[in-house]
């Protein structure tokens, strides 16, 4: 497969591709998955099939009530729905988790056609006003000073609605926010899409050629300016310039004047080589660097660690067939820290990164020899977020896309600040040099890999989270057979692989191990993708990318087939009148 690619800007919002921004998509406070619970709710009972909220949270919700002490009764009908809006499924959304989460949902303040329930909704954060601006309430969850809190605090004070605003207006002003600039609000009972009105698809796709290169992967520089890392599969990074729109310039680099030069470390092959870079979220502070690639154990004595076949998961690696003609875990996947060097004390400074590594962060040996992934990238809450595939063993014994004592075929979280000493290391029998954040969802799970965020992925080869709404986290994964598929990605979500294939079901009965008594109707299924048989099956790709241009992010989410399959082009949408090539 050739890894030499064209690079293009894309101008032209791509709505058949790409996931309105006038939609909302079921996520909860937590960044899990709607479920069904175990126990139907007694005190917010939902006519949804999916919630927020397991009986035991349904109960610290009615206790919190109860300590409200609100004796007028349409007050307290409202300030219940209002609490119980937590376990609503779009609960993200209306509580704000990408601004800061509330501890009231946005209340709808004009008559909008509810999502969910079809019907006409009303004004409720008037009603809300009319009922319960004279009531007193302990610990009430309107005091503005409680915003910012995901619970409810103790507070024996009681306060009015009119101790806190002076009007209906100012009320609604805080807690109602305004069409522009929420979402969703809520009106009582379910959720309300302020902007039900979709955007026209666009009539074609723009391309400006910015250049030719053998670049596997671009980044743009951690300082908001035009300035992006370029990368190629061998291991060498370039800085480089982004010219001006529309001005019909190229990239031009100095092929002699790198970055940083890896390829002493990385081991190129057909499927191997450098994968992805990733800068610390500080990196403007402190000038730290990632880089996820493939190395090889027979050329380089620092490239050792466990092998993804293991007892774990019942695995003999010296039983499995060869790995690109060599012994399994030969090659690993690796991460790496590095550092850039500067004649200055700014680290946006520097022209140079230095290929000394800083620190080793993850080292697994490959036991398979395809759907590898490996993508690094930090999300929102700062921690590194790590994609692998699940080898593509077809007729795979392990079922190791979901068997949770692999971390193959899943999402991983690690937290890069903090690193334990070697017995804590030993405890946790790491993969390599990193913490456990204490909300990944299974690290107080024996039989689990307490890295896991995510499973039941083939191949997540391109993620990203969305600039605008950072708690939708995207990620390509890449079909098998019949299908290309995009998932929003949430903390223990499983999307179904090896059971199904988009929409289709997949060789089920070949996998053996892991979880066989799946509840299919846990499986948290695709928000877009298509169908092989609608498109070229030996050309096309897949991507998600999302890049910084003049100081503004902007996203692309997408599958073009004018490029090789599983090759990833990042492109930087820029809104223009189509006047050149168009497809």
């Amino acid at each position: 497969m050739s890894f030499v690619v064209d690079t293009f800007l894309i101008c032209s919002y791509l709505l058949l591709l790409l996931l309105p921004s006038t939609s909302s998509h079921p996520l909860c406070l937590d960044s899990t998955a709607p479920f069904t619970p175990k126990i139907p709710l007694g005190f917010c009972p939902n006519d949804e099939s999916t919630v927020c909220c397991d009986s035991n949270q349904d109960l610290e919700l009615k206790k919190a009530f109860q300590s409200m002490n609100i004796s007028d009764p349409a007050c307290a009908t409202l300030v219940k729905s209002i609490l119980c809006a937590k376990c609503n499924r779009f609960s993200a959304d209306l509580f704000g988790v990408d601004s800061g989460t509330r501890t009231v949902p946005v209340l709808c303040t004009v008559s909008e056609i509810s999502t969910t329930s079809k019907t006409s909704s009303n004004d409720l954060c008037s009603r809300v006003w009319d009922a319960c601006k004279a009531e007193p309430i302990i610990n009430s969850p309107f005091v503005p000073s409680l915003q910012g809190r995901t619970k409810v605090p103790v507070s024996f004070t009681p306060s009015k609605l009119t101790d806190i605003c002076q009007s209906k207006s100012d009320f609604c002003n805080i807690f109602g926010g305004s069409s522009e600039n929420r979402l969703v609000c809520y009106d009582g009972s379910s959720t309300v899409l302020r902007n039900t009105v979709s955007p026209l698809p666009p009539s074609g796709i723009c391309l400006e050629k910015i250049t030719d290169g053998p670049y596997l992967y671009m980044e743009p520089h951690p300082d908001g300016s035009n300035r992006v890392f370029l990368a190629s599969q061998i291991g060498k990074i370039w800085l480089a310039t982004v010219p001006e729109e529309g001005n019909g310039e190229e990239i031009s680099i100095d092929e002699s004047n790198l970055f940083v030069d890896l390829t002493d470390i990385v081991h190129m092959d057909t499927e191997f080589g450098l994968m992805t870079l990733a800068f610390h979220p500080k990196f403007v502070h402190n000038g730290r660097f990632f880089a996820s690639y493939i190395c090889d154990g027979d050329q380089w004595s620092g490239c050792s660690g466990k092998c993804a076949c293991n007892t774990n998961v019942n695995c003999d690696p010296s039983k499995l067939p060869p790995v690109f003609g060599s012994r399994a875990c030969r090659f690993h996947v690796t991460i790496s820290e590095f550092t850039a060097n500067s004649s200055a004390t700014d680290p946006p400074l520097a022209t140079r990164g230095n290929p000394t590594e800083v620190r080793r962060i993850f080292t697994m040996g490959i036991a398979y020899k395809n759907a590898i992934a490996s993508q690094i990238l930090f999300g929102p809450d700062g921690y590194l977020y790590f994609m692998t595939g699940d080898g593509e063993t077809e007729l795979d014994p392990y079922n190791l896309a979901q068997n949770k004592k692999s971390i193959l075929g899943k999402v991983l979280r690690f937290d890069v600040d903090n690193f334990p000493g070697a017995a804590e290391l030993s405890k946790l029998s790491a993969w390599g040099n990193y913490s456990i954040p204490r909300d990944n969802p299974y690290i107080y799970d024996k039989e689990s890999q307490p890295e896991i965020w995510a499973l039941g992925l083939r191949n997540p080869w391109r993620c990203s989270f969305d600039s605008e709404r950072p708690s939708y986290f995207f990620c390509v994964d890449s079909g098998k057979d019949q299908y290309e598929e995009v998932n929003i990605v949430m903390k223990s979500g499983n999307y179904g692989w090896p059971y199904f294939e988009g929409d289709f079901p997949f060789h089920s009965l070949n996998s053996s191990g892991g979880n066989n008594d799946m509840n299919y109707a846990n499986f948290i299924s695709h928000v877009m993708g298509y169908d092989h048989s609608h498109a070229n099956t030996n050309e096309g790709s897949s991507s998600i990318a999302e890049k910084k241009e003049e100081q503004k992010i902007q996203k692309t989410v997408g599958t073009f087939q004018v490029l090789r399959f599983h090759l990833i082009v990042h492109m930087t949408l820029r809104c223009r009148n189509c006047s050149s090539q168009s497809l």
